[in-house]
Order: structure tokens, then C-alpha cells, then sequence
């Protein structure tokens, strides 16, 4: 037990390194804002959806196939996120996101896999769908 969780504890300090030594950057993960309780206007569908622009560093970008794009993000931060933003896992959080904001782009998630070793996730792999660009 006490190996795999070192092996765990290995693998993402491993990726954090590899990430930030590939000329790992940072991206913004576009969230849903918190609702606010009491909020009139809210619970009658009224409001305005408001979204927060949440930071992920240390990622890679790299190139998919199928007009995708793949994101290599740390789980270290993915971790920080989950916590701080109360979510119960990783892909929770990817799924409840709007998107990542690449260079001022928004892109939509299309998928997420985790890669894990000693049963934690030190890596997740998001497939990016590149905007469609509409010629008038």
C-alpha cells in the first residue's frame, strides 16, 4: 500500500517536472459561477449566467487528430482546483466546465482520461474541439 501511494506521489511530481520542462504554460479553465443563494431573479431563471476563469498550470498542448487538440494538464493542479472549488473528482470538474481558454479562444472539452499510477491520476489527457469559424 505504502509503495503504491509513493509511486503515485512519483508520478505526478514526475509530470509536473516534464511538463514545465517542455515549456509548460497556463491556460484558463471557464467555469460556471457559484449561484447565489436568495437571489430572486436566479430561481425564477431570470439571472444572467455568470462564469469564472480559473487558472491551469503547469499544461502542454499538443496536436490531435479529427480537428482536436489535446491538453496534457497536471493533476497537482487539477488536485488544488478540486479542492478549493469543492468538486468530488477531476473529471467532475472537466465535465461541469464551459471550456478552456486558449489564446483569448474558448475551446470546448470533448473528453477526458486520466492517466494514474498507485491508484492516483498525475496526468489528464482533454481533447480540445477546435472553434468553427463561420465566413460570411
Amino acid at each position: 500500500m505504502a509503495d503504491s501511494v509513493r509511486a503515485g506521489i512519483a508520478a505526478r511530481r514526475a509530470a509536473d517536472a516534464l511538463l514545465r520542462g517542455v515549456g509548460g504554460r497556463a491556460v484558463m479553465l471557464r467555469m460556471p459561477a457559484p449561484a447565489t443563494a436568495g437571489d430572486v431573479a436566479e430561481q425564477l431563471g431570470r439571472a444572467v449566467p455568470e462564469f469564472q476563469d480559473v487558472e491551469l498550470a503547469p499544461v502542454v498542448l499538443l496536436r490531435g487528430t479529427g480537428g482536436l487538440l489535446e491538453l496534457l494538464v497536471s493533476a497537482a493542479a487539477v488536485n488544488a482546483l478540486v479542492g478549493s472549488m469543492g468538486y468530488s473528482a477531476g473529471s467532475v470538474l472537466f465535465a461541469d466546465a464551459f471550456g478552456v481558454l486558449l489564446d483569448e479562444v474558448l475551446m470546448a472539452v470533448e473528453s477526458v482520461a486520466e492517466s494514474e499510477a498507485g491508484g492516483s491520476p498525475y496526468v489528464y489527457r482533454l481533447a480540445l474541439r477546435r472553434p468553427i469559424s463561420l465566413k460570411v
